[in-house]
């Protein structure tokens, strides 16, 4: 008689579990990110269910990553293997992952697929994001014909007249002052990992030298993510994802708020389109803390 997953244990996912966590998301259809894969599972908690002795595939059947900040708690990649859905694994991955947030507000982010679940779990819908892609066409067209030799990229004054520069390890401080009150809760130890997750990390700054925004991007696979991107205001915002858009070699991705229609309308006016969205959702708070007014771009939508 099959082994029922259900009565399958729950267990903590290692570094090691990558190649299983990768061949999960491939049974999905997902891409293979390994990149993105590597820094959740460090980052953060991924859990597992393992394939049943008697699966003649073996593997993961079942997975999610669970990122903490204080207070907070994201679910993320969330897969059930083909051969064991519609038998309440997804389910009983999620109430697993409720459970290890204790007292935390959890957020994720959803597709039209999972939402139902989520909703009958107690999540409800505070927002959503839509992802553009393609090859970023406003990195020249958005230079500053101004000429200095201040250490600021794209001429002097930068994009739209925001200087714009690569970060260097003494920004950090000011990066993690900027950040907080914008995502509304502490990431240090998920920032900390940025220089070395992303290819190119810039901030904007002020001519008094303080930081006035700052934004990364990174690789995966077929795409440039860029990501997380805060700044003081939606011109401070285009300088930087200009900055890192002329930089990328492969097409750009672009995670965007709904509630930066103006930013979304600037970035398809520049190469990129979609219409593949994502539902922002919360259980055990009204929202999401922090500024979107600032925040114009998650870390990536596996983290907020």
């Amino acid at each position: 008689m099959p082994t029922s997953s259900l009565t399958l244990p729950v267990r903590r996912l290692t570094r090691a579990d990558l190649p299983a966590a990768l061949d999960l998301a491939a049974d999905r259809s997902w891409t293979r990110e390994a990149h993105k894969w590597r820094l959740l599972l460090s980052a953060g908690t991924g859990y597992g269910i393992d394939a049943p002795a008697d699966d003649p595939v073996g593997g993961l059947i079942g997975a999610f990553v669970l990122t903490p900040y204080p207070g907070y708690r994201c679910v993320s990649m969330v897969l059930v293997a083909r051969r064991h859905e519609r038998r309440g694994l997804g389910e009983r991955l999620m109430r697993h992952a409720i459970a290890e947030s204790g007292d935390a507000v959890v957020f994720l982010s959803a597709t039209d697929h999972g939402r139902p679940l989520y909703e009958k779990l107690g999540f409800t819908a505070v927002g959503a994001v839509t992802t553009l892609r393609g090859p970023f066409t406003g990195g020249e067209a958005d230079r500053d014909d101004g000429r200095r030799d201040d250490g600021f990229q794209d001429g002097g004054r930068g994009r739209g007249g925001v200087r714009v520069r690569p970060a260097t390890a003494a920004d950090m401080p000011g990066l993690l002052a900027l950040d907080r009150p914008v995502f509304g809760t502490d990431r240090t130890e998920l920032l900390a990992r940025l220089p070395s997750f992303a290819d190119r990390l810039a901030v904007a700054q002020a001519p008094d030298g303080r930081l006035t925004g700052y934004g990364a991007s990174w690789p995966n696979v077929t795409t440039t993510v860029i990501g997380p991107v805060v700044a003081q205001d939606l011109r401070t915002a285009q300088a930087l994802i200009s900055h890192l858009g002329a930089a990328a070699t492969l097409p750009l991705r672009y995670d965007v708020d709904d509630r930066h229609p103006e930013l979304a309308g600037w970035l398809r006016s520049r190469g990129l389109s979609g219409d593949f969205r994502c539902t922002l959702m919360v259980r055990g708070a009204a929202d999401l803390p922090g500024d979107i007014s600032r925040r114009f771009a998650p870390y990536s939508v596996a983290l907020g």
